[in-house]
């Protein structure tokens, strides 16, 4: 006999899994909205790309490699690491010296030091830079020879702010976890950052892609501004909000290239960022639990097994599997196989339940404590 006390939070969990299949039908939509904004042209003013890098990561060569090949009159980049002997440094000599025609520079230490280590190798990298845009990128990102053409009209617009870039996951190898977390990134994170543009509640910045100006970076305080910060792209789009700049989402998809070992290594590389999500913006957080509709859907049934949380189950599955399907279409990946959604769902739907369990993260070889805002705080070291 069923206990009566379940049956409330199974018709609870009914209820938000059908408002998750509206969720699905509108982020379909927004992909598709999003995809098919047009480029501008415009004025192509000098820009500085600026790469900060720590360790060899997965085809590190060719996504540098793809920031040389622009189809761009006038552009440097400078690539930093806070060691000499970082294997990133030996990767970046060999661009220097395949490239000799293009401007590259290497900075190597200096004295900047902060929380966010990858906002210090930037603060050290920063004076080196000769031009007044500025173009910040991930060192797991790979572009197409046009990506700086589209970022320059928007960086030359009379009220300019931050521009950036939304990006899909694409595996470095055949790897099953690599596999994994480019689903999260094309049918979770992606979908969601596309209602928010479409419902105008976005005002995302992404690492990808932070463009911005020199006087703009200046007004906001400069790079100290987001130094103890662990989501430093949030932070800087914050920030220039604040200034009464906007945030602008450039029509262009950046790829993420990505690899990860271990199940245990994509759990915490993701739970990370739930849990700097939850703490930057909690309400919302809490409110995308929604975007979970295959979870909720079997919560229904195991809380209270009727017929209608069976066929809740049954609509939610095949809508998840038909968005899935419509959004690799949009993002021309190949097809994601059936069995891997319900795999993909269940671990995402973990995640989101594991990051209202503990407010630290393992990020590279130390562990840090997220204060209220995402603020870091160093917390001992980790081996994580």
């Amino acid at each position: 006999m069923q206990l009566e006390w379940l049956v409330f939070p199974g018709w609870a969990c009914l209820a938000a899994s059908v408002a998750g299949l509206l969720y699905l039908a509108v982020s379909a939509f927004a992909v598709r909205i999003l995809l098919a904004r047009p480029r501008l042209s415009g004025v192509a003013t000098p820009i500085t790309v600026l790469k900060p890098l720590r360790g060899a990561d997965a085809q590190l060569y060719e996504n540098l490699r793809s920031f040389c090949v622009q189809e761009y009159a006038q552009f440097q980049i400078v690539f930093g690491v806070a060691d000499a002997d970082d294997p990133a440094a030996s990767v970046v000599r060999r661009l220097i010296a395949d490239f000799p025609a293009l401007d590259l520079t290497l900075v190597t230490g200096g004295t900047v030091r902060a929380p966010n280590r990858k906002v210090a190798n930037l603060m050290n990298m920063l004076p080196a830079a000769r031009h007044q845009q500025l173009v910040i990128s991930d060192s797991d990102m790979r572009v197409t020879p046009d990506y700086l053409a589209t970022i320059a009209p928007l960086l030359a617009a009379p009220v300019a702010g931050l521009v950036t870039c939304l990006y899909r996951g694409v595996p470095a190898g055949t790897d099953f976890w690599s596999r994994m977390a480019c689903l999260h990134i094309n049918h979770g994170f992606f979908p969601e950052a596309a209602v928010g543009e479409l419902v105008h509640a976005g005002d995302g910045a992404f690492g990808a892609t932070l463009a911005l100006s020199r006087t703009n970076l200046d007004a906001i305080g400069g790079l100290a501004e987001i130094a103890d910060r662990l989501a430093d792209d949030h932070a800087l789009g914050a920030a220039m909000r604040r200034l009464g700049r906007p945030v602008t989402l450039a029509p262009a998809i950046v790829d993420n290239v990505v690899f990860e070992p271990s199940l245990g290594a994509l759990f915490n590389h993701e739970l990370r960022w739930a849990r700097t999500v939850r703490m930057v913006a909690p309400a919302g957080y809490a409110g995308s639990v929604i975007t979970h509709p295959v979870a909720l859907a079997v919560l229904a049934v195991l809380f209270h097994p009727t017929a209608w949380s069976f066929y809740g189950l049954i609509a939610a599955f095949l809508a998840r599997i038909g968005t899935v399907w419509l959004n690799d279409r949009a993002l021309r990946l190949d097809r994601t196989p059936v069995y891997l959604v319900p795999l993909r769902d269940g671990l995402s739907f973990a995640v989101f339940v594991a990051s209202f369990f503990a407010q630290s993260v393992a990020w590279r070889d130390r562990r840090y404590r997220i204060a209220k805002g995402g603020r870091l705080t160093l917390d001992g070291d980790s081996s994580v």
